[in-house]
Parts: structure tokens; sequence; C-alpha cells
């Protein structure tokens, strides 16, 4: 199993100095055009939000894959201390 060479240019996760200079402490980058997509979706088929991420988070569930991400996302947000 190789290990990552420590020297390597290219941080993984790491923010950008656009998103430092913009005020986003937190290094995640929500595009504008997709901002709230998630949401929208939920309340179209009436949920709430973590209702439908546990619904579209289920083995054999046809939702998209960036619909997948998105209910990952918002699984996770859920936790964060705001």
């Amino acid at each position: 199993m190789k290990m990552a060479s420590r020297g390597s240019s290219k941080s993984v996760g790491a923010a950008s100095s656009r998103d430092r200079s913009s005020g986003n402490k937190s290094g995640i980058h929500i595009n504008p055009a997709h901002k709230g997509e998630f949401t929208r979706k939920a309340k179209a088929r009436g949920e709430g939000v973590q209702e439908y991420a546990n619904e579209v988070l289920k083995p054999g569930s046809k939702a998209s894959e960036a619909t997948k991400k998105q209910a990952n996302f918002a699984r996770n947000a859920k936790k964060f201390k705001h």
C-alpha cells in the first residue's frame, strides 16, 4: 500500500485563496446556481430535508449520483457547529 507523498503540490480539501478572501472560513464553496437545490427537491416531494436525504441514501435508491452527493452533504451539514 503506497502512501501519498508529502511533497505533493496539490492539497486535498484545502480552501483556495478565493474562498479565504471571501470570508468563507470553512473552505466549503457551494455554487450559487446550486444553492438550495436539494431543499427544493425535498419540498417538491412534501418531505423535510433529512427525511428526503435518508430516502435518497437507502440502498437501491434510483436517485442520481448528484442527488446522492447532495443528500450526503445535507446529512453531514446537520452536524456542523454554527
